[in-house]
């Protein structure tokens, strides 16, 4: 049977409409949201506030959750599998994602955090998103989250 390992991702926005992305750390030129799995006993909500705080240092007061949907999943690549498997008993991940609208006098994003998963952000239309900028087995998830959140096909 495949397994899901549960995740959280959050679709951050500035009142102007632009959308956080974030460079991972260990894979220059690749973007993504800040997002995360979900601990034993943890709730999709507490997870995703852990995340955003421990990856790019906003607490819930800095942004209001909008809207949220779950159920985008993707397997892990063949290559990495086997070792997620043997860490955490998952296939791959099954991500709830949430639309969180930032408020205009929260502080600034903070990437330079302890456990550090990322090495820059960027402020982009959600039209920028380019999926050449993803891992290939993560592309149809975003081309489906851009198009349920923003109505943008990417």
């Amino acid at each position: 049977m495949v397994r899901f390992r549960p995740n959280v991702a959050a679709l951050i926005v500035k009142p102007d409409g632009a959308l956080l992305i974030c460079e991972r750390w260990t894979v220059p030129g690749a973007w993504q949201f800040p997002q995360g799995g979900v601990d034993a006993g943890e709730t999709p909500e507490s997870a995703l506030f852990r995340e955003v705080r421990e990856e790019v240092g906003l607490e819930p007061k800095h942004y209001q959750v909008i809207a949220q949907k779950a159920g985008y999943r993707y397997l892990y690549p063949e290559d990495v599998r086997q070792k997620k498997l043997k860490k955490h008993g998952f296939h791959g991940q099954e991500q709830t994602y949430y639309l969180c609208h930032l408020h205009s006098n929260s502080t600034p994003i903070n990437v330079d955090q302890k456990g550090r998963e990322f090495r820059a952000y960027r402020w982009i239309d959600p039209e920028e998103f380019d999926l050449d900028w993803l891992p290939s087995f993560k592309r149809d998830v975003y081309r489906q989250v851009m198009l349920d959140f923003f109505q943008v096909e990417i």
